[in-house]
């Protein structure tokens, strides 16, 4: 039931030497290589590019390692501190190389990137952010003046917020543990709750708000003024490797069909046989059975393998063998880290996922997610440690999907009372992951807009975005106006939000294709997910399934799913 971490080391000596390792390799790359790509040959380069890759994938591998042992073993967190600080060595004799291809003339670039293979277009991707970088000297001046700027203020949200106690029920609770009794089936503990979070959160609205400023003065600083980037979400574009033509038509499509929230709400306001619904009425789960079955871990392992099975042989044997081989540590423990993630680790091994398995429905759901992830990364190892790893607008297109797979396996042994809260917690998920990260990334589009703000304009703001989501279908009370206060994506990741909502909306296009039996859907979202990230998104979908992601018809397809779901919804409750 735990990871067998042997595909990477046998002990922690032997990862830790085998960093030093690279670190001497990385000291030996910068000696033989700096200022002299100019002079290779395109043969030549690509085999220093595949050795700067290996250099790199040895520093991943032994991170993949100690990071493992530290997310089962909390006490290893300083051995985890001396690994990382090990690899900043190392990586500092590699951060030339990037820097120094973009500044070569522009047809020696062409010459590699046209004999690159499968580097091509991490070389593109190179090639179309030169225009934002600096020079190697500005840019380590900039990496340092970080930590006392954005960086900085981002560790005082952090701090801040970690520190805050929230009063319920005469008890002193953690942000976490507050958040988590908005969920609570007890209408006045839910509202108890948004009362703690609200006087939790508003002594300290001036401070917040300050750092919010900051935040954004210095992204603009950054990222318009220094770099030059024409609008403040470009930089996050960039990284997702997606245009503003594609992002825009996502957020419009949204946009345009929020009226699909308010219809799910008002039908959950009569299950729930309330009048009126609040702000902290929105999570209360809908339970119309006292069952609240457990499932334990090899049902919920054949129920996934039976769904994968089902869509993809291929799906079903790389999870056969992540069960057989040891990729997954199911149990919680004394030390390991909450949660669950599957870690792609290097392609000379393979994934390993976390699980905190505690025998619920939403605990199998997790482990299809997972696995779902463990493939995509099984997948795209063949493309090498620069390729394999795809932006989060991507990312997520095989967890979403194999959740999708299991949902309709799970549909067929449920009563009609089992069926309504299977499907109300399932719309709620995608609402939360699509139209809510879309009402995040309007706000801060606004927020960005303007300068320095006062606190009464972010809630103002916060407020009338929000509002167009629920429509009248909730009524938000004046506590709710200064949430935005907490989340932290807009501090440590700003225009991160809408990643979420164009990686749901994606896969519930895929999915559509797949449920309208799409010419040869399986063959083709295998060479899909086997690419990784070597081929930009826009390029899969144009030729893999004839599907432009820069038009709304593209994404309306998604929601078209998210309307057929909301139906069948509403045919089992009038049922």
């Amino acid at each position: 039931m735990n990871w067998d971490l042997k595909a990477l080391f046998n002990s922690i000596p032997e990862a830790e030497e085998f960093l030093k390792q690279a670190e001497f390799k990385a000291e030996d790359f910068e000696k033989k290589y700096k200022n002299r790509l100019y002079t290779l040959s395109s043969d030549e380069f690509i085999e220093v590019l595949k050795e700067y890759e290996n250099i790199l994938e040895n520093v991943g591998r032994s991170l993949t390692y100690i990071y493992l042992e530290f997310a089962t073993d909390a006490s290893k967190g300083s051995l985890l501190a001396l690994f990382q600080e090990l690899a900043t060595k190392t990586e500092e004799h590699l951060i030339w190389f990037e820097l120094e291809f973009i500044y070569l003339p522009i047809d020696k670039q062409q010459k590699f990137i046209d004999n690159a293979g499968i580097y091509k277009y991490y070389l593109i991707h190179l090639q179309e952010e030169a225009p934002f970088k600096l020079s190697e000297k500005e840019e380590k001046i900039l990496m340092k003046k970080d930590l006392t700027s954005s960086s900085a203020f981002t560790r005082l949200f952090d701090e801040t917020l970690s520190q805050l106690k929230f009063f319920f029920e005469g008890e002193k609770l953690s942000e976490e543990e507050i958040l988590s009794k908005l969920y609570s089936p007890q209408r006045n503990k839910r509202k108890k709750a948004q009362i703690s979070l609200t006087n939790g959160l508003k002594p300290h609205q001036d401070l917040l708000g300050f750092i919010y400023n900051q935040v954004k003065k210095d992204w603009k600083i950054d990222y318009l003024e220094i770099r030059g980037y024409e609008t403040a979400e470009s930089p996050r574009h960039f990284s997702n490797r997606v245009s503003k033509k594609s992002v825009d038509a996502l957020i419009n499509t949204v946009n345009e069909n929020m009226q699909i929230v308010p219809e799910y709400y008002n039908i959950k306001k009569e299950l729930l046989g309330y009048n009126k619904l609040y702000d902290y009425d929105r999570y209360a789960p809908i339970k119309l059975t006292d069952k609240n079955p457990e499932i334990p871990f090899e049902e919920a392992k054949e129920m996934v393998l039976n769904s994968f099975k089902n869509f993809s042989n291929t799906f079903y044997e790389i999870a056969k063998k992540a069960f057989e081989e040891k990729w997954i540590d199911i149990y919680p423990k004394e030390g390991k880290r909450g949660g669950a993630f599957s870690h792609s680790a290097t392609p000379e091994a393979h994934p390993y996922v976390l699980l905190n398995y505690t025998n619920k429905r939403r605990d199998v759901f997790t482990l299809a997610h997972e696995l779902g992830h463990a493939i995509h990364q099984y997948l795209s190892r063949k493309v090498g440690y620069l390729n394999q790893d795809t932006p989060l607008t991507t990312a997520e297109t095989a967890s979403i999907f194999a959740e999708m797979l299991l949902f309709e396996e799970i549909k067929k042994s449920l009563n009609k009372e089992e069926l309504i809260e299977t499907y109300a917690a399932k719309l709620e998920d995608i609402f939360a992951t699509l139209f809510r990260q879309i009402v995040f990334t309007n706000f801060e589009r606004r927020v960005h807009s303007e300068d320095e703000i006062s606190k009464e304009r972010f809630n103002q703001i916060w407020m009338e975005e929000n509002r167009k989501m629920f429509g009248e279908s909730v009524y938000l009370t004046k506590n709710y106006e200064i949430w935005w206060s907490y989340i932290p994506h807009f501090i440590h990741s700003p225009f991160y939000c809408y990643s979420y909502s164009y990686a749901q909306l994606l896969v519930l296009t895929l999915y559509k294709l797949y449920k309208e039996n799409f010419e040869n859907f399986e063959k083709k979202y295998i060479t899909f997910l086997s690419q990784g990230g070597s081929i930009p998104p826009k390029k899969q979908f144009l030729e893999l399934f004839g599907l432009d992601i820069e038009k709304e018809d593209f994404w309306q397809k998604g929601i078209e799913t998210v309307k057929e779901m909301l139906n069948e919804f509403k045919g089992i409750v009038n049922d």
